[in-house]
């Protein structure tokens, strides 16, 4: 199901549209909407993961560096 969204431009950007008729300016405009909502949806994901991030405490010093070497050690 789709619906209409109506949008507000300068008459003159209009003609300026209307000449260039050889693109199809509601796919182009319908496909700028898509990717603009898929990046500022990305960015409230990247936003929550590092405030989830901040919550989690620092390891101290070398502890990867530990996990590795025993990990190693038991193969």
């Amino acid at each position: 199901m789709s619906t209409i969204v109506c949008v507000r431009i300068p008459r003159e950007l209009k003609e300026r549209m209307q000449r260039l008729n050889n693109v199809n300016w509601s796919k182009l405009i319908r496909e700028f909407i898509e990717e603009t909502i898929s990046r500022l949806e990305a960015e409230e994901v990247l936003k929550k993961i590092e405030g989830d991030l901040r919550d989690i405490p620092e390891l101290p010093s070398g502890t990867t560096s530990r996990w590795i070497r025993i990990d190693r050690e038991s193969h």
